[in-house]
């Protein structure tokens, strides 16, 4: 646990060669937590694999099932400032940065921010967290699943479902009551969970049904959303000039509907030592066909550069 200042620890790990190729692994949600699987992705003989949970959530405290817990120390900056004072903590000069999804978002604002301290990125199922992404994932694609948005929006107050989704939910996970942010919690992650794989039978992670789980990814998740992540809109796209000369890797599901291609292909355009790699029978889930292996070879190209 790394004592990260503000009342927070964050639980960090490391795994594979104490020698190898530092790597840093950010997880999306935001509020995911780090999972076992992600370390499949790297070869444990050639690197040395650093995961953590950012704060509020997997095994870092306090955490944010705990209604009281405030967020207000929860923000993409403090975040930010947690991957640097973990890298310092365990003396790591430079390393690849590795995220997905919303740990995407997260790596390009890390990359931008800190590019003397990154050797390469790897990114998938990328995005920026600009408004027009949130708006997709909580209006915009809900042609594609009424049965599943309708059971989404029966939780919330018939006067709100024309409104700001975003915010009805983070209204009610702000509820003194926890059976209501519980309930909120549950419908926000059926409907994340809905739109994810290319497979309509994919059965979510089994930690993703646990109601603690529920809570605080509900509860971070639409603190960050509801801020639209204290991040200027297309901050990450303008300022990608600054990872000119920083090799890495865009691994994007064509049929992915909740990141939608464009974000991908944008960013491709802005950073010229990017190269987007499509998989073309995948979602945004990493167990869609295609997905692992892709990424797998994205890791193995830069495994020996040292």
């Amino acid at each position: 646990m790394l004592d990260v200042g503000d009342g927070h620890l964050v639980y960090w790990e490391t795994c594979g060669n104490p020698g190898g190729k530092p790597v840093v692994v950010l997880h999306g949600g935001p509020g995911s937590g780090c999972s076992t699987g992600t370390r499949r992705f790297f070869d444990p003989h050639a690197y040395r694999i650093v995961l953590f949970d950012q704060r509020g959530c997997g095994r870092s405290l306090p955490h944010a099932s705990d209604l009281r817990v405030d967020l207000s120390t929860n923000t993409t900056a403090h975040l930010l400032a947690d991957i640097e004072r973990l890298r310092d903590h365990l003396g790591i000069d430079q390393w690849l940065v590795f995220g997905g999804s919303w740990g995407s978002t997260l790596a390009l604002a890390y990359a931008e921010q800190n590019p003397s301290r990154v050797s390469e990125i790897i990114v998938g199922g990328v995005t920026m967290t600009r408004r027009s992404e949130i708006d997709w994932l909580y209006r915009g694609v809900a042609p594609l699943f009424p049965e599943q948005w309708e059971r989404f929006c029966a939780g919330i107050p018939e006067a709100d479902r024309d409104g700001d989704l975003v915010a009805a939910h983070y209204r009610l996970l702000h509820s003194a009551d926890r059976d209501v942010c519980v309930r909120a919690a549950g419908n926000w992650c059926a409907w994340e969970n809905s739109i994810v794989s290319v497979d309509p039978n994919a059965k979510p992670d089994p930690r993703r049904q646990e109601p603690a789980f529920q809570l605080a990814f509900a509860r971070i998740v639409t603190h960050y959303f509801q801020h639209n992540a204290w991040l200027a809109d297309g901050i990450l796209l303008r300022q990608a000039g600054a990872l000119a000369g920083i090799p890495g890797v865009m691994v994007h599901g064509r049929l992915d509907l909740a990141a939608p291609l464009i974000t991908a292909w944008e960013l491709s355009r802005a950073w010229q030592d990017g190269e987007l790699v499509l998989v073309a029978t995948s979602g945004h889930s990493w167990d869609d066909p295609g997905m692992a292996e892709t990424i797998i070879a994205a890791t193995n190209r830069f495994s020996a550069k040292r």
